[in-house]
C-alpha cells in the first residue's frame, strides 16, 4: 500500500494533482467530475483583471504594462460569462460541494482591483489563492527591475488583506528567474507554480490576420519547468509546482523527484479527458510498488540540485558536454 497523500501551502491533499485553472473547472459539474476523477483539489478558473475593468467600467489610465492576450481573448469572445459577482457564488457553492481543496485565481497585471476582491474571495470560502501574474516583459520603454516590482507589489497588496495561503503562477522570462522565485517566497508566496503558459501566437498567411497557435501544451515543455524546480527544490521557502507538460504518471514523477510538492495538469484532460487523472494517480501507484515506495516524502526532491552530488549536471558543464562532448 502506497500513500499518496501531501501538504500544499499547508492544504491536506490525498494525492499531489491539482486541476489547473482552465474551462474544465469553471462550473460545479466540471468541479464534481474533477473530485470524481480522483483530482486532490483544483484551481478554479482565471478571473481576469480586464473582466473586473469590463464590470466597473473603468479603464485605469496608470497600467501600461501590456495585457496578457489571453485575457483580452477571453473577454472579447465570452464578455462576462464568469464575472466578479458569479465567481463569488461559484467558489461558495464548490465549497459546500466538495471535500477537496477549492484555491481560486485571479489573472492579474497589475495590484489595483484585486486587494478588496481576494478578502471576498476569502469570505466566500476558497482555501487558497493563485495569483496568475500575467506580464509579458514586451514593452522596450519598462526595464526588468519594474515588472518586478509590479509582480512583488500585486503579491503584497493582497497579502495584506487575506489570510489564505497564496500561491504565485509566474512565467518564465525574468533576467533571473530563481532571484524572483526567492524574493516571492520571502515576501509571503505560499507556493510558486512554475511556469505560465503563454497564450501562443500563429499568423494566418491566406487571411493576413493574426491566429492563435495551437492551444495545448506538450510533453515536451515539461523540461523547462523541470529544470527550474530541481534548481530552486530546497532552496525557496515556499513549496513548488509544476505546470505545463506533465501528460502522465512519468511527467508527475518526474516532477516528484525535482522536487514539486504538487502537480497541475490540464492540457492532458483535455486530450484524454478528466478520467486521465486516475490513470496518472494509477501510473504513480504502480511505479512506487515496483520501486519499494511507500510515500511520496520519500521521493520528492531526490534529484534536485540540493540533494545531487553532482550538481553541476543541472548547469553549465552539462550543457557543455552535450553540444561539444568535453569530459
Amino acid at each position: 500500500m502506497v500513500a499518496l497523500s501531501t501538504t500544499y501551502m499547508g492544504l491536506s491533499l490525498r494525492n499531489p494533482l491539482i486541476v489547473a485553472s482552465c474551462s474544465l473547472v469553471n462550473n460545479l459539474p466540471g468541479i464534481r467530475r474533477c473530485v470524481d476523477a480522483g483530482a486532490g483539489a483544483v484551481v478554479l478558473k482565471s478571473l481576469f483583471e480586464e473582466q473586473m475593468q469590463a464590470e466597473t467600467k473603468d479603464l485605469e489610465q496608470e497600467i501600461w504594462l501590456p495585457g496578457h492576450p489571453e485575457a483580452f481573448e477571453y473577454v472579447s469572445k465570452m464578455g462576462m460569462a464568469l464575472g466578479p459577482r458569479e465567481y463569488l457564488k461559484l467558489v461558495k457553492e464548490a465549497k459546500e460541494a466538495v471535500s477537496i481543496p477549492i484555491i481560486a485565481s485571479l489573472n492579474c497585471i497589475s495590484p489595483k482591483w484585486w486587494v478588496d476582491y481576494a478578502k471576498q474571495i476569502e469570505a466566500a470560502g476558497a482555501d487558497a489563492l493563485e495569483l496568475n501574474i500575467s506580464v509579458m516583459p514586451s514593452d522596450p520603454k519598462h526595464n526588468s527591475a519594474e515588472i518586478e516590482r509590479i509582480t512583488f507589489r500585486i503579491l503584497q497588496e493582497v497579502k495584506t488583506r487575506i489570510d489564505i495561503p497564496i500561491a504565485v503562477k509566474i512565467g518564465s522570462h525574468f533576467a533571473s528567474v530563481a532571484r524572483v522565485a526567492d524574493e516571492l517566497c520571502r515576501r509571503g508566496a505560499s507556493a510558486l507554480v512554475l511556469f505560465n503558459r503563454y497564450y501562443q501566437l500563429d499568423i494566418d498567411i491566406e487571411k493576413l490576420e493574426l491566429a492563435p497557435g495551437y492551444k495545448f501544451s506538450s510533453p515536451h515543455e515539461i523540461y523547462l519547468p523541470l529544470r527550474w524546480i530541481a534548481l530552486l527544490a530546497g532552496r525557496v521557502g515556499c513549496d513548488l509546482a509544476v505546470s505545463t507538460g506533465v501528460h502522465d504518471g512519468a511527467g508527475a514523477i518526474k516532477g516528484l523527484l525535482a522536487g514539486a510538492t504538487a502537480i497541475q495538469l490540464c492540457s492532458t484532460l483535455y486530450l484524454n479527458g478528466i478520467e486521465q487523472i486516475g490513470r496518472i494517480l494509477e501510473e504513480i501507484e504502480s511505479w512506487m510498488k515496483k520501486h519499494g515506495i511507500e510515500s511520496l516524502d520519500q521521493i520528492r526532491g531526490k534529484l534536485s540540485q540540493m540533494e545531487s552530488p553532482n550538481p553541476e549536471l543541472y548547469e553549465r558543464l552539462q550543457y557543455i558536454k552535450i553540444l561539444v562532448g568535453i569530459e
